[in-house]
Formats: C-alpha cells, structure tokens, sequence
C-alpha cells in the first residue's frame, strides 16, 4: 500500500495560524527521528547507532516488539525511514518532505509505503483506510509538537548548539 499527503504548515493568506520558519521545521523532523519518544507515546525505547554523514540507524521498543531502522537526512529538505524485512514486518519507508508550495508557504509531504500490494478485497481495503488514517493523526500530531517545540523556542539554532 502507497499512501501520502499533506499537512499544511505555514499559510501566508491565514494570518492566524503561527509561522515557523524552514529551519525550525526541519530541525523539528529531525527530533522526530532522533528521539521519537517525544512524538511517539508508546514507544519504549529508541536507541541510536551507527551515525554516518546522512544518516543513522536506529533500534526501536514497543513492548516486546523491536524494529530495526535506518534513517537518511537530506538537510533542509527531507527525513527519510526505510525499514527493512524483519520477521514478520515488510520492508516499507516513509518520507517526510518540505516543500514550499508557494512563497512563504511551508507544507510537510509524508509518503508512505508498507511494502504491500494494495487490497482487491473489503477488508482488507477497509484496514488500508484505518492504517491511513492512523498514519495521518500520527502526522498531524507529529507537527502539532513541532509548532509546540517552535513557539517554546526549543527549535531555534541557539537552543541547538
């Protein structure tokens, strides 16, 4: 199943929804890949190892669960998940892309692939749209904590470093 869409971020004709800059935002997807448990609240436990220029690989705890991933940053621009075939999970991947639209506009593309082919049956095509619209609140929850993180200024450059 593919599945992607977007979550606005900044809107230069709202002047009621609060702007964040590129920098925060991408500073903000790159907390979410480093310390997910701050975006996650099921999530036990996620260690990082293996950093390399781009990337990361990270090991992942939800209870008895362990998922194995690998994380690329293409700064600026995008955070990509792959996740590759272990035990009874498929190889799949996620990427979070920013992209502006327009000028001063911000918005967040995820992208999403589970490594299956799409359902031909009810069921199974009625738990695609429970697993899209799961991915979708973890999304907008995802950015609800970066527009949080940015107003409390824990995503600014001085913050950072």
């Amino acid at each position: 199943m593919k599945f992607e869409h977007l979550i606005e971020i900044n809107d230069p004709l709202n002047p009621l929804m609060d702007t964040i800059t590129r920098d925060q935002l991408w500073r903000g997807l790159v907390l979410r890949a480093e310390d997910p448990k701050l975006f996650v609240p099921h999530l036990d436990e996620c260690t990082i190892s293996e950093r390399e220029s781009g990337s990361f690989s990270r090991r992942l705890r939800y209870g008895d669960l362990v998922i194995d991933d690998k994380v690329f940053l293409r700064p600026l621009h995008e955070v990509r998940f792959e996740v590759p075939a272990q035990g009874d999970i498929a190889q799949s991947l996620l990427t979070m892309t920013i992209e502006t639209p327009t000028e001063n506009a911000l918005v967040v593309r995820f992208c999403y692939d589970d490594g299956n082919a799409s359902a031909s049956d009810d069921i199974g095509k009625m738990y695609e749209d429970f697993k899209k619209s799961a991915y979708q609140e973890s999304d907008i929850d995802t950015v609800k904590v970066v527009r949080q993180l940015a107003a409390e200024g824990k995503l600014d450059a001085s913050r950072l470093n």
